[in-house]
């Protein structure tokens, strides 16, 4: 039996919703054939196989959110092709496929449980090599770097035996092995980063010991390092573990299921509460920094606490008192009232596109102190231009829309004011100015708003612009935008002509630090030579980033705009 686990999708793209599922039980695949379309925060992909074979179980339902690594479904007779190694005795030999029954893919609760091999499993030496892959480390944990590894190759390791130490975004953490066997090969190497899911090493699995002829849960490994964690951390301060567990819980027999003190209820007074896992020179540490390491969430095997898991608590304790109520008034929303009361209500998931835009659109207000600035540009003149051009830019497959000769427009003028190509770093309090120019440009589909952006916009002509444009678009509106498709823009421009409106206050893109946003032009009568005449006025708004431009420089770089609209030969001499 083969697994189907949904692979990597692109960087920082960790999870999806599950929009259609191409296979069923009995459906025969072959490897590259689309199996799913999945929905990511950026864009619906369709998800190909790596293995051929029959399709026996499905483990996900359509509308469910998966997250990568995560089974989909299991496969009969199935072909996964050879994983590229670096040793030569790899290369020259055929690849084997992982018996399932020592598969180390990380065991999680939303997975079915799973047979353990038994005393009657075929032993160690004629055993197949299993790999050791990075499990999960927590919520929105999804890497870190390789501080410390603890075995090599011909190392006998144990299940909850720490085998690395890896630095995270939070902390420094202790790996525990999920197997027991002896270490075939190494794939990482010290201060590599990897990756949740990431293998780091082969090894051989050892024979189970005679004793244990029942079948084990498919979580004992797991229990079993949390049990040698805790017991480390009672012998460590001269108690045993009857001494250690409180009185509520009697010690349980070896095949019962192991629970950590660490679950007591922590509402009661400190005096009354179990031990917790760590060594008596960390909970001096917490002591000296004022830490109740009870509070304390340990990131090492079985739960145990060091010394970097108190100074990081002891850190957020501190962030937390220095942002105070207003960082709360930014993260917290206001419970909502309970509409039922009053009428039939529906709720629907916020999904895929419509969740990260939410999430990316309160980011930037909260973060950003926005300014917008309103101008209006006579683009009759540009009118006409564009009426004469348009074939040419047909021709290239693409449309010579306001928007296309907008990018222009911009890249100009980003040029001369490169201020708003610009990022703010707070953390290293600098500014951030690219020498490159890349702009996006607002799509509005069926299923939210997106942002394609076009590269190196300052080194292409109008018409190639118009032709670039014309495809991004169509790709955003047929679910055909890929992740990178819609990264690395310096600044943004959003059109809402086609719809209506006079005028609008568009949100910056982070981290950008301008947005420019264009609206329905029309007919005005503007003063001119000495009598009113009719022209075709376009309303222009800019929003900005007032940490790092100004009020009057935002003024300049509209109206430096503005007038590259009414006199287009303002881009030949200036831009």
């Amino acid at each position: 039996m083969t697994e189907f686990k949904l692979p990597e999708l692109g960087e920082n793209v960790h999870q999806g919703d599950l929009v259609r599922l191409m296979v069923a039980p009995g459906a025969t695949i072959a490897e590259g054939q689309a199996v799913m379309e999945l929905e990511t925060d950026k864009a619906v992909v369709e998800v190909p196989s790596s293995i051929s074979g029959t399709v026996k179980d499905v483990l996900v339902k359509q509308g469910e959110k998966l997250k990568v690594g995560q089974v989909i479904f299991t496969v009969e007779n199935g072909n996964r092709p050879a994983a590229p190694s670096t040793s030569e005795e790899r290369q020259s030999a055929p690849a084997k496929p992982v018996p399932e029954e020592v598969s180390a893919a990380p065991v999680t609760a939303e997975k079915p449980p799973r047979p353990v091999r038994t005393a009657s499993v075929i032993p160690s030496e004629t055993a197949e090599a299993a790999e050791f892959k990075l499990p999960e480390l927590g919520e929105n944990v999804h890497q870190g770097d390789l501080v410390r590894l603890m075995v090599s190759p011909g190392t006998r390791i144990s299940a909850g035996q720490p085998v690395m130490e890896l630095e995270t975004d939070k902390a420094v953490v202790e790996v525990p092995s999920s197997m027991t066997g002896t270490v075939n090969e190494v794939l990482v190497k010290q201060g590599e980063k990897i990756k949740v899911g990431q293998v780091i090493f082969t090894l051989q699995p050892g024979a189970i010991s005679a004793g244990d002829h029942q079948p084990a849960r498919a979580d004992d490994s797991h229990e079993e390092g949390a049990r040698e964690a805790f017991q480390a951390a009672i012998q460590s301060e001269g108690r045993t573990e009857e001494q250690a567990l409180p009185p509520e819980q009697p010690r349980t027999p070896a095949a019962a299921t192991f629970s950590m003190p660490l679950h007591l209820d922590r509402s009661a007074g400190v005096d009354h509460r179990g031990p917790v896992p760590a060594a008596p020179h960390v909970r001096r540490l917490a002591r000296e920094l004022g830490v109740d390491i009870h509070n304390v969430s340990g990131n090492g095997p079985g739960g145990r606490i060091s010394e970097d898991d108190v100074k990081a608590h002891a850190k957020s304790l501190i962030v937390t008192a220095a942002t105070g109520a207003t960082s709360a008034t930014h993260t917290r929303q206001p419970k909502l009232p309970d509409f039922s009361k009053w009428g039939k209500i529906e709720r629907v998931s916020m999904r895929g596109v419509r969740r990260k835009t939410a999430e990316h659109m309160w980011e930037a207000w909260s973060s950003i102190p926005h300014v917008t600035q309103n101008d209006k540009a006579d683009i009759t003149e540009l009118e006409q231009l564009r009426a004469r051009f348009g074939p040419k830019a047909a021709e290239a497959g693409g449309k010579m829309t306001v928007t296309a000769i907008a990018l222009k427009v911009c890249a100009s003028a980003l040029k001369i004011f490169p201020q708003f190509n610009a990022s703010i770093d707070m953390e290293r309090e600098e500014i951030v100015y690219k020498q490159f120019i890349n702009i996006g440009v607002a799509v509005d589909t069926d299923r939210g708003l997106l942002v394609p952006v076009l590269r190196d916009v300052d080194k292409k002509n109008i018409v190639e612009l118009a032709a670039e444009l014309t495809q991004l678009s169509k790709k955003a509106r047929d679910k055909k935008l890929a992740p990178s498709d819609m990264e690395g823009g310096t600044f943004t421009i959003t059109n809402l002509g086609g719809i209506g409106g006079t005028g609008f206050s568009p949100i910056v893109n982070y981290p950008e630090v301008a947005i420019l946003g264009l609206s329905r032009s029309s007919m005005e009568p503007v003063w001119m030579n000495g009598k009113f005449e009719p022209r075709q006025v376009l309303p222009v708004s800019l929003s900005y980033d007032h940490r790092l431009i100004d009020g009057a420089d935002a003024a300049r770089f509209l109206r430096w705009i503005a007038e590259a609209f009414e006199q287009p030969f303002l881009l030949s001499v200036q831009g």
